[in-house]
């Protein structure tokens, strides 16, 4: 696996760096957004990999998160369903409640989201 997946990923943790802390939350949404937008742009960048690698053209991969899905479902859940469980957790928690409405500022909670994200990245690498 090239390491775009796990750069990307530095570069949420960098974002989150950026905003001052206190009472253990992040305190500047702008930075928090931009962080968790970037850790999710990490998960699809390794989805997107491990597709180049089973064969999948550029022009074929997904571009959406259903279409995520269905390529999940079809060529790694047949071996771990975990990943897709996962994945969409992500996706929930990174994309919808992080970047998209905002709603995450716990220090605790992002550094698990970022861990999880990591997970993620390096099990689907071995697909």
């Amino acid at each position: 696996m090239k390491n775009g997946p796990l750069r990307y990923l530095q570069n949420a943790r960098e974002l989150l760096n950026k905003s001052p802390i206190e009472d253990n939350d992040y305190i500047d949404v702008k930075y928090v957004k931009e962080a968790c937008s970037t850790a999710y742009l990490a998960v699809l960048k390794a989805i997107d990999e491990c597709l180049l690698k089973r064969g999948i053209t550029e022009k074929k991969l997904p571009r959406s998160v259903d279409g995520y899905r269905e390529a999940l479902r079809k060529h790694v859940s047949i071996h771990n369903g975990k990943l897709l469980r996962k994945f969409n957790n992500l996706y929930e928690e990174l994309h919808i409640a992080g970047y998209y409405r905002g709603n995450l500022k716990s220090s605790g909670v992002l550094k698990e989201l970022l861990k999880d994200a990591r997970f993620f990245i390096e099990k689907i690498s071995h697909y």
